[in-house]
């Protein structure tokens, strides 16, 4: 960090990557913006620097740097920014604090803050609960928690025995000579301490008369709407069961109302039939929803709705690890919330 790059920054003006100030008695305040820009894309604080944005420097001696670096360890988790002292022509220096973004959530004085183009500001509670959330992903999340509540006679046996026989078909799981469901959960990295069920086991095959009480979630529901709106039913299901359950469920409610075109081909002794939408694009899309959706919510469900004019899949849960719908429809790394489940589907084809 040099003067040329400083005023190359301050040339800019403040934005959620810059922040000026003209001392570090104005520290607290500058803190709060590390803080924020720690839970962001990270960005510069500049001391000695004034409201024009000129490079006016100040006084700076060891207890100015200290009285700085005591400050930043206010932050949790401790973080240790990079801090430089640039010096001017009229003898004076200016700080730059340099702030790598990403990881967290981070607090200061016990509150996370968040950076809103130059404007800092305390970060809402859901915000930075769905942050904490992603941080203890790896460790903490749904799918990985033991569903102490069941017992592997709440399972449909035939398919974990269905899902490994796929998987090997299409080789993607070696064959493990046995058929036994407790084997086959092990090996399918389905089963936690001491042999006991992960709720991602209970997700891919509880049976479905054993969903209630405990897991409601594992629902999804079928409409079909007569009209361009939800205001009339022609059909209305809510169906129970384990995610490969409701994934071929909802495929018989696609043959029940979705049209299918037939048509005399020159040449050709059978018909061959258009459905409305391709039966492949329905599938990867119900697949997904499966996968991908949030479990941890007792209320919720995939929700299947069919108008005259379109066709909609939804599930409950946002999009995690900061993803936009517009970073969708372009190439982005492959972080499934629900791994376990995602694997299980992969394996299976």
């Amino acid at each position: 960090m040099n003067l040329e790059t400083i005023k190359q920054l301050l040339s800019q003006g403040e934005s959620d990557r810059v922040e000026m100030k003209l001392s570090t008695g104005q520290r607290t305040a500058a803190t709060r913006t590390v803080c924020a820009m720690l839970n962001h894309l990270g960005g510069y604080i500049f001391f000695g620097v004034d409201d024009q944005g000129n490079p006016v420097g100040q006084e700076v001696s060891d207890s100015t740097l200290r009285d700085l670096s005591n400050e930043f360890q206010k932050i949790e988790p401790p973080v240790f920014p990079d801090i430089k002292t640039v010096p001017l022509e009229n003898g004076k220096t200016i700080i730059a604090v340099i702030v790598q973004g990403g990881g967290g959530p981070y607090t200061y004085d016990g509150r996370p803050y968040i950076r809103n183009g130059s404007s800092t500001f305390v970060m809402p509670k859901g915000e930075y609960e769905k942050k904490l959330l992603e941080k203890m992903h790896a460790t903490s999340r749904w799918e990985n928690q033991v569903a102490s509540q069941l017992s592997l006679e709440d399972l449909d046996h035939n398919e974990i025995i269905r899902t490994v026989d796929e998987a090997i078909r299409r080789q993607r799981l070696e064959d493990p000579g046995i058929r036994s469901p407790i084997e086959l959960l092990r090996g399918l990295g389905l089963l936690g301490e001491n042999d006991q069920i992960l709720n991602a086991a209970a997700a891919l095959f509880i049976r479905s008369d054993a969903c209630l009480p405990a897991f409601p979630q594992f629902q999804i529901r079928l409409a079909r709407f007569k009209g361009l709106d939800k205001s009339e039913f022609i059909d209305n299901r809510k169906e129970n069961g384990n995610a490969f359950a409701l994934l071929m469920l909802a495929q018989r409610f696609f043959r029940d109302h979705l049209p299918v075109a037939g048509r005399i081909e020159p040449g050709l002794f059978e018909r061959v039939d258009d459905p409305l939408y391709p039966p492949h694009a329905l599938r990867e899309a119900l697949a997904n929803a499966l996968c991908h959706r949030d479990y941890s919510e007792p209320g919720g469900s995939v929700s299947v709705a069919i108008f005259d004019d379109r066709l909609e899949i939804s599930s409950p849960g946002g999009l995690p690890f900061g993803l936009s719908p517009e970073q969708l429809k372009e190439p982005h790394d492959s972080r499934p919330w629900n791994p376990l489940i995602a694997n299980a589907f992969y394996r299976r084809g």
